[in-house]
């Protein structure tokens, strides 16, 4: 999640996208002796760079009693190491004219900041310091530790949508630590000693761990040159175990009721579906775009404009190292139940796993995903972030470049697949948010049936 507003430097820059819609990137690679990977994009389009350190360590890497290091981490690091005190992170990095900001997801944590090119040397430094040195101190794990908390509050026990996807995600996985929310939960971020903050500092803040992507008005010797100088001095550290995320297969349809203060009932409905490696991946992404990308979708035309039963649909999955889950969310209108929502949606999807869907649609949604692609890589820390995010959860940054062509392999026959085999009720989870006033009385029931 988003420490703070990015505020992009970086300018827009020319794909070299062919008529297919394939496209390249240049990028150079080395990797340090300490393990540290380092790739860099050349961009002259504007003097600005942008760099993004991804290390290998989100929330799949924790245990049950400490759920929320990582993202504690994620706030931690902004508070001095051994050569820069607390606070001058950001006053150095704004002082040179840039911004930085951080976030953290289930299979990674990545640090961003976009600068004016004459900064690189100063921002690396930074970087270095607080990989090599952070100040993993009391004072710093508490301050942290209550703002995470307070997050916490803020985002998932007081907000909605915040507790239906913490519920959904609960119940869906038994055994895989994408099961808990990358913020965590509140007992086990009481429970984080110092003893447990250096230790996990020091296996996953390690070069052998990471991933530094340069992106903008650099060039690749300038940009290794610099790394090696600020980063190849900390030492490499013993590689972190491996994550066990296999799950028992799902046997049948698991509904939770989640009831908080709202003005009207919603519905979530998460299928088990696969990783981001998976050959099926592909055609779930179509999938998302055939039921929810414009008016014209299936789930738009059947929920939103047809029926009116709802305020709105989306439905797309998650790309991430292990197994994750497809999604569908509808929030359901005024004096419509859920009930009719989730029948509607049932129909939409037998229809779509009996029949074909038509060439035009199919076209469409890989229109839809190739613009949504491209559009992500306009600026040079959106290319850093893309880069970045391929190498760590794909394995290669070169996956970037084979997404359309994937896309574009997607037939009718593979969407109808897909649909029968992942989206079927027997391995979905569904919560339905029950309205109640803000005195805890339940709201007067929808006519239909359903909240």
């Amino acid at each position: 999640m988003l420490r703070r507003l990015l505020v992009l430097l970086a300018a827009v820059a020319a794909l070299p996208i062919a008529s297919s819609g394939a496209f390249t990137l240049p990028v150079e690679t080395a990797t340090l002796p300490n393990g540290l990977r380092v790739l860099v994009h050349t961009d002259r389009s504007a003097p600005v760079v942008s760099s993004y350190v991804f290390y290998r360590v989100g929330s799949r890497n924790e245990k049950l009693d400490r759920t929320g290091m990582a993202h504690l981490f994620e706030h931690m690091m902004f508070n001095g190491g051994q050569k820069f005190g607390p606070g001058q992170f950001d006053d150095l990095i704004e002082g040179n004219g840039g911004s930085t900001n951080g976030y953290t997801t289930r299979d990674f944590t990545a640090y961003l900041n976009n600068f004016p090119r004459e900064a690189l040397p100063i921002v690396l430094d930074l970087e270095a310091d607080r990989m090599g040195h952070l100040a993993v101190t009391p004072q710093n794990l508490e301050q942290e530790r209550g703002i995470v908390m307070e997050e916490r509050r803020l985002r998932i026990d007081n907000d909605v949508g915040g507790t239906m996807y913490e519920q959904l995600y609960l119940h869906a996985f038994e055994r895989s630590p994408y099961r808990w929310n990358p913020v965590g939960f509140m007992a086990d971020l009481r429970l984080i000693t110092l003893a447990d903050a250096q230790a996990f500092h020091k296996t996953y803040y390690a070069p052998n761990n990471a991933v530094l992507v340069l992106s903008g008005d650099v060039e690749p010797a300038d940009g290794f040159a610099l790394a090696k100088k600020h980063f190849g001095r900390i030492p490499r550290q013993t590689p972190p175990g491996p994550v066990s995320a296999e799950e028992p297969p799902q046997d049948g349809e698991r509904r939770i009721t989640v009831r908080k203060p709202a003005e009207l009932p919603a519905l979530l409905l998460g299928y088990h579906g696969v990783r981001a490696l998976d050959p099926d991946r592909a055609a779930l992404d179509v999938l998302g775009k055939l039921l929810t990308g414009g008016d014209s979708a299936r789930l738009d035309r059947a929920l939103v404009r047809q029926h009116e039963l709802t305020t709105g649909v989306s439905a797309d999955i998650t790309w991430a190292i292990d197994p994750e889950l497809f999604v569908i969310y509808a929030q359901a209108r005024p004096g419509k139940g859920v009930a009719l929502v989730e029948q509607r949606i049932d129909e939409v999807l037998a229809a779509m796993a009996r029949e074909p869907v038509t060439p035009e649609e199919l076209q469409t949604a890989k229109r839809q995903l190739r613009a949504e692609l491209v559009k992500g890589l306009k600026t040079v820390g959106g290319k850093a972030n893309q880069l970045g995010f391929c190498e760590v959860v794909l394995g290669d940054y070169r996956r970037l470049f084979q997404f359309g062509a994937e896309w574009e392999a997607v037939t009718a026959a593979d969407v109808q697949r897909v649909v029968a085999t992942h989206l079927v009720p027997t391995r979905r989870t569904v919560v339905v948010l029950e309205p109640i006033a803000a005195d805890g009385r339940r709201r007067a029931p929808a006519p239909g049936g359903g909240s």
